[in-house]
């Protein structure tokens, strides 16, 4: 069940200095690579053209995303793991009208999530994951009735 669902109770210091690496590629991934991710995004030929190395910023952008989906099940999941990628992301969409603000968007909504997630799973005796993506959900239905920007 622990790897189904997740069970934050197994996480030791070892995991969150990785989770916390990992956190620190990823920033530095995004900073010095996020106009390529978006020609990437726009046009894979035009990236191409205007000399982006494509398949080493795919390849670089898979290993982070896997990293960090091997390090996340630990905590919310097999099951649950990809719904923590998307939710937050997807609500982020609704309040933002530029690339930048939807990440920094997402970021903020998932770590709304995961805390008030926590919060419910500790109060309401919930399993941990669950409750984190069912948090997420929550936001998202919210601002889903919000107009787009």
């Amino acid at each position: 069940m622990g790897y189904l669902f997740g069970d934050i109770l197994s996480i030791n210091e070892t995991d969150l200095y990785l989770i916390g690496g990992i956190g620190l590629l990823i920033l530095i991934f995004y900073r010095f690579h996020w106009e390529d991710l978006l020609n990437l995004t726009l046009n894979h030929d035009l990236a191409q053209v205007e000399g982006i190395n494509v398949k080493r910023i795919q390849l670089q952008y898979v290993l982070l995303l896997a990293l960090m989906i091997a390090l996340s099940m630990k905590i919310v999941g097999v099951l649950l793991v990809t719904s923590l990628l998307i939710i937050p992301a997807a609500a982020a969409r609704r309040l933002s009208s530029t690339p930048e603000k939807m990440l920094f968007m997402s970021i903020l909504l998932g770590v709304i999530s995961v805390l008030l997630g926590l919060t419910a799973s500790y109060f309401a005796d919930l399993p941990t994951g669950p409750a984190i993506v069912m948090v997420a959900t929550l936001i998202f239905l919210v601002l889903l009735a919000k107009k787009m920007p």
